[in-house]
């Protein structure tokens, strides 16, 4: 299995609706490539030294093929409509992670 891990930094003014816009609009949209089975949203909680509210989105597939198809054909519109919505006020990494046990 594979997770597919978004993790964003952004404004505080900003963090409730950017939740909203994840679970209403944004997961749903990833969700519905087909590519990933389900979602999880996590909160980081350390370290916090700065206040700024960090976020986790992770997306589990069963293999590499799924997440390969799902960055070549669906992954830079998606990240192209957040830029649009958000700019400046998100910054996000990405990483892929391999279950091992």
């Amino acid at each position: 299995m594979y997770i597919y891990n978004i993790t964003t930094q952004l404004g505080p003014e900003i963090e409730q609706e950017w939740l909203s816009w994840m679970q209403e609009e944004h997961i749903p949209e990833v969700l519905a490539t087909g590519h990933f089975t389900h979602h999880r949203i996590l909160r980081l909680r350390e370290p916090s030294e700065q206040g700024i509210p960090t976020f986790a989105v992770q997306y589990f597939c069963g293999n590499r093929e799924q997440y390969d198809h799902y960055i070549e054909y669906h992954a830079a519109g998606l990240r192209k409509k957040a830029l649009e919505k958000w700019g400046d006020r998100t910054i996000s990494f990405r990483t892929l992670m391999e279950v091992i046990n």
